[in-house]
Parts: structure tokens; C-alpha cells; sequence
């Protein structure tokens, strides 16, 4: 007899053990975006002022931080949302899958355009994708087709005549940063196939183009500074010669004391983002851990405020702090995914 209690508890925790742990936790654990993180905070704290439920803890770890921290497992020890200023990837859900994570619910929440930004102490540029292109790669053309060189740009008038003899020092985020994935992506890569022999390159040799265009030189004239976007801020204040890379919503946030440079022409303005004219905008996302859905309280109602049109719609809050919003149509397709529950479809 008392050894069949022995093995009845033994098996009884053992179940305890492969079961997610939850009973402990009854606030909502958000993770992830430092673009994002501005936008889900405003809402958290609304959500805990006007509802029954306790505030969310919302941290900035990068999208990419979030993402690994969101696929490592089901329980109250792992983040039940994380933010991101990119679509996850599929490698990501893959890892969310291989620890027990299958049921994912994605949420677009709007847009947002990245900044190449400085002091309004100085000179406001009106700079292209290619001089982004030739003032950070690692590696640029050479002079002759095929050819390559390290860079040796150290001002930006010898990226452009038309640019000022200022030395190239740029302040951006690490390679954990959706909005550094998002850069290399749209203006680094936008850059870098305005040369034709490099744009030929990724059809016959698509690695080779990618690790061209989509790598940052590393010998001083680009600073990973961090995924704290106000921080990089203070620093252009602190440094007039300097240019940050960061969300639309810290130059509408600083814009008082920093400035964003045309980019092809087009400056990073609400109505440009918006209307898809500016040439570095991108969409955002946060991604629910369904399996928590009815077990960490506060899951769903979180949601309704999310996608309320208080908060997300033309005239709604965040907004007021930078969000550019998704026409009627898409926020009504998105709000119907996004309270339905639906799951992730890559």
C-alpha cells in the first residue's frame, strides 16, 4: 500500500512538473520591441487604470530578445506577449515550436518609419538610400564592376559632394533590434541594388548580395548604442555631429530638439509614413502566447483595448504618441484576427 502511494504522488508530480506552471502569476508579462515598447506601455497602463486587471509589466528587450524569451516555453515564467517592429520570423517559429509553442496569434497595430536623425543645432540632410548605402556597409564598390573595397568613407562629402564635410558618426541598434533588421533591409539593401552590377549579384548569387548589402562596417564610424531609442536621442543632443537611427515616434517625441533628414527626397513626416511615400517605413506587430489565453488573467480584455479605435483608430492615443495607424478597412480585418484568437499563418 505504501508503496503505490509512492508511485501514485511520484506520477501525480510528475504531471505537476510537465505542466506549465501558472498558478502564481496574475499579471500580464509583455517583452520585446523598444519601438514597439512606447506604444504597449501607454496602452498597459491605461488597461490597468480603467479595468479590474493589474498593470502589464512591459520590458525592452529588442525583437529579437523578445522573440527568444517568447519561444523558450509555456508558464508563468515566460512572457505571455512580445512586441516587435518586424514580422516574426519562420526560424522563430520553428524554436516556438520545438519548446510546445504552436498556437501563436499575430497582431499588426500599425506603422512606423525609421529615422536617420540629428541636432537642430546642425545642418538638416537630404540624403538617398545609396550615400546610406556607401556611408555604413562593410564593404562598398570599388569602382569597377565586381570589384569591392572596405569602406573608406570617413566624411559625408566624400559619400556625396553635395553633403557636408562632417565626419560619418552614427548611433544605432544591435543586431538584436527589429528596427536595426528593419534598416539594413529597407535602406541599407535599398542602397546597396542602386548599383546595377550588385543588384544582378542576388540572382545569380543571393547569400553573396545579402551579406553585402545587409552588413554594417565595424571599424568605429557606426556605434551600437543599445536598444534604448531615447538614449540615442540624448546623445544627438549631447553631440551635434552625430546622426541616430530610431522610430518615427522619439522624433515626434524630441522634436524639439532633433530632426529628421529627408531620405530620397521625402521627409519622415505622419502623412508620408502613412501613405507609404517614405521610403523607410515598415509595419508593427505584438504576438500572443494562446495557451496562456483564460489562464493569466487579463489576456483578452488587454486585447480589446489594444485594438479599440480609442487607442489604435486615426484619432486614438497612441497616435497622439507617434503610432501611425492602419486605414479603417485593415484595422477592422486585423481587429476581427486579433480578438478571434485567429492563429499565426506565415
Amino acid at each position: 500500500m505504501f508503496t503505490k502511494t509512492l508511485s501514485v504522488t511520484a506520477v501525480a508530480l510528475a504531471t505537476v512538473t510537465a505542466a506549465p506552471a501558472f498558478a502564481d502569476r496574475d499579471q500580464l508579462k509583455i517583452v520585446g520591441s523598444s519601438t514597439v515598447f512606447p506604444f504597449s506601455t501607454t496602452v498597459a497602463e491605461r488597461f490597468g487604470k480603467n479595468t479590474d486587471f493589474k498593470t502589464p509589466v512591459v520590458e525592452s528587450t529588442g525583437s529579437g530578445g523578445g522573440f527568444k524569451l517568447f519561444c523558450a516555453g509555456a508558464g508563468e515564467g515566460h512572457p505571455d506577449i512580445t512586441n516587435a517592429s518586424r514580422r516574426i520570423k519562420s526560424s522563430e517559429v520553428e524554436k516556438c515550436a520545438a519548446n510546445g509553442i504552436t498556437d501563436i496569434v499575430e497582431a499588426k497595430i500599425g506603422y512606423d518609419g525609421i529615422v536617420f536623425a540629428n541636432s537642430k543645432a546642425s545642418t538638416q540632410f537630404d540624403i538617398t538610400l545609396a550615400d546610406l548605402f556607401l556611408a555604413l556597409a562593410k564593404d562598398v564598390p570599388a569602382g569597377t564592376d565586381g570589384e569591392l573595397q572596405a569602406n573608406p568613407y570617413t566624411t559625408w562629402d566624400q559619400v556625396n559632394a553635395s553633403l557636408p564635410v562632417v565626419k560619418i558618426e552614427v548611433l544605432g541598434p544591435p543586431p538584436t533590434s527589429g528596427t536595426r533588421d528593419a534598416f539594413v533591409e529597407l535602406a541599407m539593401e535599398g542602397g546597396c541594388k542602386t548599383v546595377d552590377w550588385i543588384k544582378a549579384l542576388k540572382k545569380t548569387d543571393k547569400p553573396a548580395y545579402k551579406t553585402l548589402c545587409h552588413t554594417i562596417r565595424e571599424d568605429g564610424a557606426y556605434i551600437e548604442a543599445g536598444e534604448n531609442d531615447n538614449l540615442i536621442v540624448q546623445k544627438l543632443k549631447a553631440n551635434p555631429a552625430a546622426f541616430g537611427i530610431f522610430g518615427y515616434s522619439f522624433l515626434e517625441q524630441n522634436s524639439d530638439s532633433v530632426q529628421g533628414s529627408k531620405v530620397n527626397g521625402v521627409a519622415p513626416e505622419f502623412e508620408a509614413i502613412a501613405e507609404g511615400d517614405y521610403p523607410v517605413s515598415r509595419s508593427l506587430f505584438f504576438y500572443v502566447k494562446k495557451d496562456h489565453v483564460g489562464i493569466i488573467p487579463g489576456i483578452e480584455a488587454f486585447l480589446a483595448e489594444f485594438t479599440s479605435e480609442d487607442a489604435w483608430g486615426n484619432d486614438g492615443y497612441l497616435a497622439d504618441k507617434g503610432l501611425i495607424p492602419m486605414t479603417d478597412t485593415e484595422r477592422a480585418e486585423w481587429s476581427t484576427k486579433i480578438t478571434g484568437l485567429s492563429n499565426l499563418a506565415m
